[in-house]
């Protein structure tokens, strides 16, 4: 199983039940049968617990992120070589900072990105995306 990264996108199909649903369900349990956990930057992480509490409350967007923690996903810190690659790509491409950093965590482990976002179809000639 080659590696595999989330954006905040594909988390918020997985937790609202939203079309995609089901492949995001088969991407957790193939990790979840394997050796190899997926992938999520710390800043995307963040970007769902935000968009959690915005639109329902503080005590859900807890409990979701509860609920990341027991998910076979690893949190991977905002470090200087990623933050530097997602201010590459927003530096060339129009798309939100948060969602440079799961291009940049995609391009620099060369994983592959789970996502609906289109805003990420202008890198798919820089990291390879799994279209949810």
């Amino acid at each position: 199983m080659s590696k595999k990264v989330l954006d905040s996108y594909s988390l918020l199909v997985y937790f609202e039940h939203e079309p995609g649903y089901e492949k995001m369900a088969e991407h957790i349990e193939k990790a979840a049968g394997s050796m190899q956990n997926l992938l999520l930057s710390v800043v995307n992480w963040g970007e769902v617990f935000y968009a959690i509490y915005r639109e329902y409350s503080l005590s859900r967007a807890n409990e979701v992120v509860g609920t990341i923690d027991t998910l076979p996903i690893d949190i991977i810190p905002a470090d200087m070589e990623l933050t530097k690659q997602a201010a590459i790509f927003k530096a060339n491409h129009k798309m939100s900072y948060a969602d440079c950093f799961a291009a940049a965590l995609a391009k620099l482990r060369k994983a592959e990105l789970i996502t609906g976002d289109k805003e990420f179809e202008q890198l798919k000639h820089e990291i390879k995306i799994n279209w949810i």
